[in-house]
C-alpha cells in the first residue's frame, strides 16, 4: 500500500451499462472516485431492446439498482421490465405455422428468485435506471477518449481527449464499447469484424400490435430457414420486433429475399453505421412468405433501425499496458464490449458487462478494502496491487468470454458455410423436419445465462493466491 493524501482516481472511459455499474459498484468505497469520461454530448444510450439474464438481474440486485427489477406487470407505470409470466426465458415458433417446437428451461422449475427471472427491457431505460445511481458530476460528456501516458514524476496517468483536455487518474478502464478507443490504444490490431448477420430492429409503442389476434404475451423467436425474428413486449407499454438476415461477409450476397420480397444484395451497403435507418418495407418483404402471425406483426412495425452484427478476436490478455505511453502493467483494463464484443449472440452482452463490472470492483476492493481507507486516509493501492487486482479480475471472467468468443465464431462460420451452400448449383435446402431439430438441438446457453459470479471470483482469488485465504468483497 503506498500513501497519498488524494482519494484513488478510476477513470472509466464510457457510459454505458458496464462504466456505469463500476461506478455504482465502487460507490460505497470512502478512499476511491470513479468518473466516468464519455465521448457523447448527452447521456443516453444507443440501441433498442435488451435482455439480461439471472446472473444479469442477480448482479443488478448485488448493486442495489432496485428500480430496475420492478417487473411491468406488477407496475405498469414504473416497471421497467418484462419477463415471460410462464417461467420459460424463450419460446421458439415454428415461421409457417406458428406453433411451438420448444421453449428454453423453466426458470420457475429451478427456483431461481422471479425477480431474478430473464427479463428484457428498451435499452435507455436500463441505463437510465443505473444512471440515477451515479452522481451526474461524476459523469464527463463529450471526453471522447483518445490516447493515455504514464508520468512517473507524480506517479499518475495523464488521459488526453478529443477536444484537447486532459485529466489525471491512478486506474483506467476501457468501458467504451464495441469500437473501444482504449483497447485499440494498446491493441491496434484488434478490431472488430462483421460477421455478416444484419438485423433489423424496432422499439415503438405496444399499442401499434394491440389489434393482432393471437399475438403470445411473450419472448418469442421466430425461426425460419435461413432466417429469424423474434418479438417481445417491454417495459413501459413497450414493444420490441427484430428481424435478422445472413450475409456473406466476404461477398456481396446474401440469404434471398422472401416470397414478393426485396432483393437484399443492396441491403448491406445501406448499414453503413449502427442504428442507420432501415426500411419497414424491406422488413416486410423478407417475411412476406412466412405464417399470417409474423406477417400481420412486420406489417404493423411503424419504423426500423439497422444493426450489422459485428464480434471480435480474444485479446490475449486484458492486463493492458506498455506502448510509447510507457504505461505499467496493472493500470489499464477492459470491460464489457471493450474487452470481448461477441455482437450480441444469446442475448447476454448485458450480463456480461454488469458480471464484469462486479468482478472489476470486486478484485479492487479485495486489494483496496475500505476498512484500509478508513484507517488511514493517505493508504493507497500500489502498482504492484493493481497488477494483482487485475490478475484477479482477468482469472474471473477471461476464461468465461473467451469460451463464448469461440462458440459464436464457430455459430458465425457456419452459418455463413450455409449461405455459401445455399446458393451452389445442386444445393438440397433443409426440410422443415430437419429446422424443428434443429430448433430443438439449439445451442444451451445455461451455463452463460445462470453463471455465477461470486463463485468464480472466490475460485480466482484462490487460483491466483495459490490458495491463500479468500476475502471475498461485498458489494
Amino acid at each position: 500500500m503506498a500513501d497519498n493524501a488524494r482519494p484513488f482516481r478510476v477513470a472509466v472511459a464510457g457510459s454505458g451499462i458496464a462504466g456505469l455499474a463500476v461506478a455504482i459498484a465502487l460507490k460505497q468505497h470512502p478512499g476511491i472516485r470513479v468518473d466516468l469520461y464519455e465521448r457523447a454530448t448527452q447521456l443516453r444510450e444507443i440501441g433498442a431492446s435488451i435482455a439480461l439474464g439471472p446472473n444479469g438481474m442477480r448482479t443488478l440486485d448485488r448493486l442495489g439498482v432496485a428500480n430496475a427489477l420492478v417487473d411491468a406487470a406488477d407496475d405498469a407505470a414504473n416497471g421497467l421490465s418484462f419477463r415471460n409470466v410462464s417461467g420459460y426465458p424463450m419460446v421458439y415458433r415454428h415461421y409457417k405455422t406458428g406453433e411451438v417446437v420448444s421453449t428454453d428451461a423453466s426458470q420457475a422449475d429451478k427456483n431461481i428468485l422471479k425477480r431474478h427471472w430473464t427479463a428484457r427491457y428498451y435499452r435507455a431505460h436500463l441505463q437510465e435506471s443505473l444512471a440515477a445511481h451515479v452522481d451526474p458530476q461524476q459523469i464527463h460528456l463529450s471526453k471522447a477518449f483518445s490516447s493515455v501516458a504514464w508520468d512517473p514524476a507524480k506517479g499518475e496517468l495523464v488521459l488526453s481527449f478529443a477536444d484537447g483536455s486532459t485529466a489525471a487518474a491512478d486506474l483506467l478502464v476501457g468501458a467504451d464499447g464495441l469500437h473501444s478507443r482504449v483497447r485499440t490504444f494498446f491493441v491496434p490490431a484488434s478490431r472488430p469484424q462483421w460477421t455478416g448477420a444484419l438485423a433489423l430492429r424496432s422499439v415503438f409503442p405496444r399499442a401499434h400490435v394491440a389489434h393482432i389476434e393471437g399475438l403470445p404475451h411473450e419472448a418469442t423467436h421466430v425461426w425460419g430457414h435461413d432466417r429469424t425474428l423474434f418479438f417481445s413486449p417491454l417495459g413501459r407499454d413497450l414493444y420490441t420486433v427484430v428481424g435478422q438476415v445472413q450475409y456473406d461477409p466476404a461477398e456481396d450476397t446474401a440469404a434471398p429475399g422472401g416470397a414478393g420480397g426485396p432483393d437484399l444484395k443492396d441491403l448491406r451497403d445501406t448499414a453503413k453505421a449502427w442504428a442507420s435507418d432501415g426500411s419497414v418495407e424491406t422488413l416486410r418483404g423478407l417475411y412476406a412468405g412466412w405464417g399470417s402471425l409474423v406477417k400481420n406483426l412486420v406489417n404493423a412495425v411503424p419504423h426500423t433501425e439497422l444493426y450489422p452484427n459485428s464480434s471480435s478476436d480474444s485479446l490475449p490478455t486484458w492486463v493492458l499496458s506498455g506502448t510509447t505511453a510507457n504505461v505499467p502493467a496493472g493500470r489499464v483494463t477492459l470491460v464489457g464490449d471493450a474487452a470481448h464484443a461477441h455482437g450480441g449472440a444469446f442475448a447476454t452482452g448485458g450480463s456480461l458487462a454488469l458480471d464484469d463490472a462486479w468482478a472489476f470492483a470486486a478484485a479492487l476492493l479485495h486489494v483496496f478494502p475500505p476498512a484500509a481507507a478508513a484507517a488511514a486516509a493517505t493508504a493507497q493501492p500500489s502498482t504492484a496491487d493493481l497488477l494483482h487486482a487485475v490478475h484477479i479480475y482477468e482469472k474471473t471472467r477471461k476464461g468465461h468470454t473467451d469460451r463464448l468468443l469461440r462458440i459464436v465464431h464457430a455459430s458465425n462460420q457456419a452459418r455463413v458455410e450455409s449461405l455459401r451452400a445455399s446458393l451452389r448449383p445442386g444445393y438440397v435446402p433443409e426440410t422443415d423436419q430437419q429446422l424443428r431439430a434443429r430448433i430443438r438441438n439449439r445451442t444451451d446457453a445455461t451455463w452463460l445465462h445462470e453463471h455465477d459470479v461470486q463463485a468464480s471470483f472466490a475460485a480466482a482469488v484462490r487460483e491466483v493466491e495459490r490458495g491463500g485465504p479468500v476475502e471475498q468483497s461485498r458489494l
